[in-house]
């Protein structure tokens, strides 16, 4: 392959990586728009989020196997139309149901598109230029999940929702006739003689109703909800079925196998540490801005905007470091501390917070992202046999994409907790004994009798607002629990690190050189 095709076909996978990325995320901010046009309840038009969730979770640990199966090429070029296609047909859907469904599909393309894009990165670099193949990738899965939302706010506010799914077509097709010219099969292609297809439906039934139970567990009120138990049952019955299956057959579709590495498992649980941290940061920040701080959605993409620069400067000098023989280890540590850093500062914001403080933390939050993607992926898979590789990635992978579904599902439960328990604190002070709250309640009936309303007019004003300012202040403090929440979390995992700190300095150089 000449270094023109090498590079067009790096650009080609990473971009299909970073549009995988970006649709687990830009159809947040377009649930009203699609709810209203499609005629569905905001719950009904959840399953959006849910249906692509649950399709990518399942697919991903598995996009080794299918690869070896069906030949990484085809397999590749087969998701990428898959894709492309469904995004054409969630863009034209008649009903919330048929969106559901091909959103479904599209999900179990993009599945694909994350871990053997990263093995085909991995492959084109030579093996002492790995690291900067691991910055290279690591740019694009922190870009995808950072711009989702900000792209998906503009494109509804200036545009229509379906566009959010049509602009993955002309995308779709670059990649697809990219592929098609460029992609090689690997260098050693496995022999599959039986395909375990207990493994792949215990792994379908079992991480999809982990998946349900955790996008809808909230919305439903947990085990309040009949389906939500029975999934619960499901999901765990089939699970532990699904690992015993896994160690007792000869091939099977999951090798945990590989779990026996200790760094691969460590990183496994820092990985889903960091999924957790990394989802929840950028699906609360954004809502902090817009609704406390009084943001535009525009104003919120650009506070993100610093962080995004920075990281890619980081990631660079991440690769730097991984190079010269800098132990993974404690740039994950350096990451892990960047990232509570971030948390604390949030955990201190009032509404008077200005914009320029929010877009400072979040270039700590970046930084400490940008610090993790990489080592955490040469960790995984450092002391893993080339066999073994790209199953290691792919269980990596899904451990990211799981950890940020069960962050996101805590961290709303735990909101609408502490908001619960802050308002009745705030509501319990306003009483005729607590004499600044009477004041307070005074002056507001003063300031609008003096614009021309009546005492009792002006006393119910006076009322409902301080109804709306027990409402900001409960929000404010309950999403301030939050990031301190999430920041305790990454305190209490850093020391899994020391379980790991004997390894040698530099990590074996051949990360990722096959997807099998």
């Amino acid at each position: 392959m000449t270094p023109l095709h090498r590079k067009l076909l790096i650009i080609t996978v990473i971009l299909a990586a970073i549009m995988e990325l970006i649709d687990i995320s830009i159809v947040n901010v377009a649930l009203s728009h699609m709810s209203g046009n499609l005629g569905a309840t905001l719950e009904d038009t959840s399953w959006v989020i849910t249906a692509y969730a649950i399709a990518n979770v399942i697919i991903i640990p598995i996009t080794s196997f299918l690869s070896a199966n069906l030949g990484r090429r085809n397999y590749y070029i087969g998701s990428v139309v898959l894709f492309t296609f469904c995004s054409f047909m969630c863009g034209h859907a008649s009903n919330i149901w048929m969106l559901v469904f091909f959103r479904f599909l599209q999900g179990i393309g993009g599945g694909a598109l994350l871990s053997i894009s990263q093995v085909i990165v991995f492959e084109l670099f030579p093996k002492d230029k790995q690291s900067t193949a691991g910055a290279i990738f690591g740019a694009g899965i922190f870009i995808g999940p950072t711009i989702g939302p900000t792209l998906g706010g503009y494109i509804t506010e200036n545009y229509d929702w379906p566009w959010i799914f049509l602009i993955n077509i002309p995308l779709g097709i670059l990649v697809a006739i990219s592929c098609y010219f460029l992609l090689k099969e690997p260098p050693v292609k496995p022999e599959i003689t039986k395909v375990d297809w207990t493994g792949i439906a215990l792994l379908a039934i079992g991480v999809g109703s982990l998946q349900t139970v955790l996008e809808r567990g909230e919305v439903e009120d947990w085990f309040e909800t009949r389906y939500i138990i029975i999934l619960s049952v499901i999901a765990a019955t089939t699970l532990l079925a699904f690992i015993y299956w896994e160690l007792k057959v000869d091939k099977p579709v999951v090798n945990l196998r590989v779990l026996k590495s200790k760094s691969l498992s460590i990183a496994a649980i820092l990985t889903f540490v960091t999924g957790f941290g990394m989802f929840i940061s950028i699906y609360i920040s954004p809502v902090v801005a817009q609704r406390l701080l009084s943001f535009s959605p525009y104003q919120t993409g650009l506070l993100l905007l610093p962080g995004a620069l920075f990281a890619l400067l980081a990631l660079k000098l991440c690769g730097t470091l991984l190079q010269k023989g800098v132990s993974p280890v404690l740039i994950i540590a350096a990451g892990f501390l960047l990232f509570i850093y971030f948390n604390w500062r949030m955990s201190g914001i009032s509404l008077e917070t200005s914009a320029f403080e929010v877009a400072t933390a979040l270039i700590f939050r970046a930084l400490g992202l940008a610090l993790l993607t990489v080592p955490l992926t040469m960790l995984a898979v450092s002391s893993l046999d080339d066999k073994d590789v790209g199953q290691g990635a792919a269980l990596n992978n899904m451990m990211r994409q799981l950890g940020g579904s069960f962050g996101v599902s805590i961290i709303n439960t735990y909101i609408v907790h502490r908001y619960a328990a802050h308002r009745n604190e705030l509501v319990s002070n306003i009483t005729p004994d607590n004499s600044r709250a009477m004041d307070r309640i005074n002056a507001y009936i003063n300031y609008f009798q003096h614009r021309g309303f009546t005492y009792n007019e002006s006393r119910l004003k006076a009322l409902k607002l301080m109804e709306n300012i027990v409402t900001k202040q409960s929000s404010l403090l309950s999403y301030r629990d939050a990031f301190f929440l999430v920041g305790l979390f990454f305190v209490f995992t850093l020391p899994l690190l020391l379980l790991v700190m004997n390894r040698s300095k530099k990590p074996k150089t051949n990360i990722i050189i096959s997807d099998h």
